[in-house]
């Protein structure tokens, strides 16, 4: 930690030199523009479109006539730049002169496929989509609300090569695998930040309200060089809305879950943007009141009860034209119980999985940028505290109660550079240090299991993206430091894009990565199986697991009239040495015992098909297919009895799956949104309990769609009233063989996250 604070004492004062005072006091120039944006094909004035000047950090947005302001702009030449969801950014050149009011007005396109817009998670830096040396895929909050996802988990199953599974009955904890790799080999970040420890990575996928996020980018394959060590089958970077005009907006859902079971979310998000757009504040909250549901009527859940809140704010504050503070804060409160007799203290079940979770997380982030925009530095530091009451136990257990603590801090800085020509082409050069900690006790005194962890993690990383139009080639490395490792590991990336012409796009990368073997990890949450209580421990002998990842891409965007078409094929292939599995093994008087070992070395490969078509500006149509095959070089036990056979299959791992979504305007105010997913067959353990033996599970083939019809009216100027209803898992495709009573196996549970669901939802904005 001081190595890094002397770094960044060091270059704070020399990058500060570069804003003379032009730059870092805010002058009354009284340079001004003004001007209107308009959709090209109608003429129709386009709604909080975002205007950016580009190097600095001046931005505002369309009013509801699509007319925007800017005053007091530093003069000089820049880059003035617009953008929105849907439609395709567009940029002029333009001169500000002190004293001078002009007036710039757009005529844009819409962008049904989405290809264009600025992503940060390629390579730390903020490029266009189109220019990205990797594959970014993009998730939208249109797509959380057409599919009716009230969290990011349920929003994230409409991306080539993701697949969201709930992997326990009682306790209902969720993971995301990124091209078939389980959810501990990717990197959750918010605004680009390590943000989730392993004991929030748990439930966290539920934990994070959808209408806090901006986007969601998706980079697919190794990231380690950027993003740490678990970026090995991908990065999620959830990217949070950031104030640029005044509006409110709440809204309530109601989902009656098989028509039974009753799910309540009330949501509200707003932003207060002073006059001189220079602060701002970003609130948000979200409450949720999940009734538990008994599928087969046992008494006992299948999906748990959860009474959730959460609270936040995002706001910003801009001393001058070039610099920004930035400060996030959210708070969850959360109680969950899976299990029987809900209604009763947990050790009066006969089997119950109860936490109650309040967390608080938060980070503060400062941007210094020269005149030019060729420096700029980054400072960030996040902090994340958790307290959790806890009672994972069965058979009325008094002892099974348990208290955690964990504490996680990140700190770090990063400096990039763009030079005009480096070596060969024009270059950005990217470097920076990295610092995390993370404190956790995880107690447990009747079972006699107390974890103390203490986790310290020294990073650095240096890159350099030679890059024209045509052509980008990314070179870079990550060293990590981590205190459960004696040597320092270093991760290398590689990415070479190519654009024979405009419109198509050749990629391919190769990066490597790491796991360290620390104690607790997202698989050490505790489940109920058979009666009994399922803990998991690591072996003293548990080394680094290591990863070499490669992948080639195409990608092709073409327009035909109003047809817009985007096809994407990737091939991915990640090598796994060391691999981390779970093995039973000879178990205690009160609990069964599973040991974290090194497997059999494993290989994952495949294929991600995506397309996007839009043939109206009425009709949109996208989907996406996973064709893959992982294996390990030898079987894996999964199982001590010895009669049941080793795998080489990785466990909860299709071999074919995808979604698609259709969008549909009909008529002005009125939508209809057609989605689904489809999950191919998996092998599953099925531990004995309900059943006699342990026996390995071949499942069946899923489909889950869902249909959402909204209605908006506008009432007077600037408020808006939306009316929705729908449906989800229309064809109640749901597992059909969960165990029963108190000995099931909690962990056999496969296929959609939720039975045939009707869903009915208000919504009220101010704008």
């Amino acid at each position: 930690m001081k190595n890094l604070l002397t770094l960044v004492i060091l270059l704070f004062p020399a990058l500060y030199g570069w804003a003379d005072e032009e730059n870092t006091v805010k002058k009354t120039t009284d340079a001004h523009i003004t001007g209107h944006i308009i959709l090209k094909e109608t003429g129709e004035h386009l709604p909080f479109m975002t205007i950016l000047l580009k190097g600095t950090n001046i931005g505002t947005a369309t009013d509801e006539t699509g007319h925007f302001f800017l005053k007091n702009l530093p003069e000089g030449k820049y880059t003035l730049r617009v953008q929105g969801v849907g439609y395709k950014s567009a940029e002029k050149e333009i001169v500000i002169v002190r004293g001078k009011t002009q007036e710039v007005n757009f005529e844009i396109s819409e962008d049904a496929v989405m290809l264009d817009g600025a992503v940060v998670t390629a390579n730390r830096n903020e490029t266009d989509r189109r220019e990205a040396p990797v594959i970014v895929n993009v998730l939208s909050p249109k797509v959380f609300e057409n599919t009716n996802s009230v969290c990011l988990s349920q929003g994230l199953n409409f991306q080539p090569g993701l697949r969201v599974e709930n992997n326990c009955q009682n306790c209902g904890f969720q993971q995301v695998r990124i091209n078939g790799l389980d959810g501990p080999y990717s990197q959750i970040l918010i605004d680009s930040r390590p943000m989730c420890s392993s004991l929030a990575g748990v439930y966290g996928l539920e934990q994070i309200p959808a209408n806090m996020v901006e986007r969601v980018e998706v980079l697919r394959g190794g990231g380690s060089a950027l993003f740490g060590s678990n970026a090995i089958a991908g990065t999620i970077n959830i990217i949070t809305k950031e104030p640029l005009y005044n509006f409110f907006q709440a809204g309530h859902t109601l989902s009656a879950i098989d028509g039974e079971s009753f799910d309540n979310v009330t949501s509200f998000n707003g932003a207060i943007v002073n006059d001189q757009r220079d602060a701002g504040i970003y609130l948000f909250g979200m409450v949720r009141d999940r009734q538990a549901y008994d599928h087969d009527d046992d008494g006992f859940s299948e999906l748990g009860k959860i009474n959730s809140t959460t609270l936040g704010f995002k706001t910003y504050y801009k001393p001058t034209h070039f610099s920004k503070f930035t400060l996030e804060y959210h708070h969850i409160k959360e109680f969950r119980r899976g299990g029987n007799n809900l209604d009763r203290p947990p050790h009066e079940a006969d089997v119950a999985e109860q936490a109650d979770h309040n967390i608080h997380g938060g980070s503060l982030n400062y941007t210094l940028s020269s005149k030019d925009y060729k420096h700029r530095l980054n400072v960030y530091s996040s902090i994340q505290n958790i307290g959790r009451e806890s009672y994972y136990g069965a058979g009325q257990d008094t002892n099974a109660y348990g208290k955690t603590k964990d504490f996680t801090v990140v700190g770090g800085a990063q400096y990039s550079y763009d030079f005009d020509n480096f070596l060969f082409m024009p270059s950005s050069l990217t470097a920076g240090v990295e610092y995390s900690y993370n404190k956790l006790n995880d107690l447990m005194l009747g079972y006699h299991r107390e974890i103390n962890q203490e986790v310290s993690v020294y990073s650095a990383y240096l890159q350099n993206e030679w890059k024209t139009g045509r052509f980008s080639f990314l070179l870079g490395g990550r060293l990590d430091k981590n205190s459960e490792i004696d040597d320092p590991i270093f991760s290398p990336r590689l990415n070479i894009r190519y654009n024979p012409i405009s419109d198509l796009s050749l990629r391919a990368s190769y990066s490597e990565g790491f796991r360290a073997p620390q104690t607790y990890d997202e698989d050490l949450h505790v489940a109920a199986v058979g009666g009994e209580v399922t803990l998991i421990q690591v072996a003293k002998d548990l080394k680094t697991e290591r990863s070499r990842s490669c992948s080639a891409s195409v990608d092709y965007y073409t327009s035909w009239g109003p047809v817009q078409i985007n096809l994407l094929l990737e091939g991915f292939y990640t090598s796994l040495h060391n691999p981390f599995v779970l093995e039973e093994i000879e178990s205690d008087d009160e609990n069964k015992i599973l040991e974290r070992r090194n497997g059999s070395d494993a290989v994952v490969k495949g294929f991600n098909l995506e397309g996007k078509i839009a043939p109206h500006k009425s009709v949109q149509l996208q989907f996406g297919a996973t064709l893959q095959s992982s294996k390990y070089d030898e079987p894996v036990a999964w199982s001590k009895d010895p009669d049941v056979e080793a795998c080489r299959k990785l466990l909860r791992s299709p071999d074919q799956y995808g979604y698609a979504t259709l969008n549909l305007l009909p008529f002005k105010n009125f939508s209809a949104a057609l989605s689904g997913t489809y999950t191919g067959p998996m092998y599953v353990g099925h531990s004995a309990g309900y059943i006699e033996k342990d026996v390995l599970k071949k499942t069946d083939s899923f489909f889950d769609a869902t249909i959402k019809l909204a209605y908006d009216i506008k009432v007077g100027r600037g408020y808006t009233i939306q009316f929705n209803i729908g449906m989800q898992n229309v064809f109640d495709s749901y597992q059909n063989d969960f165990d029963k009573g108190e000995f099931r196996d909690s962990g056999y549970i496969y296929g959609p996250g939720l039975p045939r669901t009707y869903f009915a939802g208000l919504k009220f904005g101010i704008f």
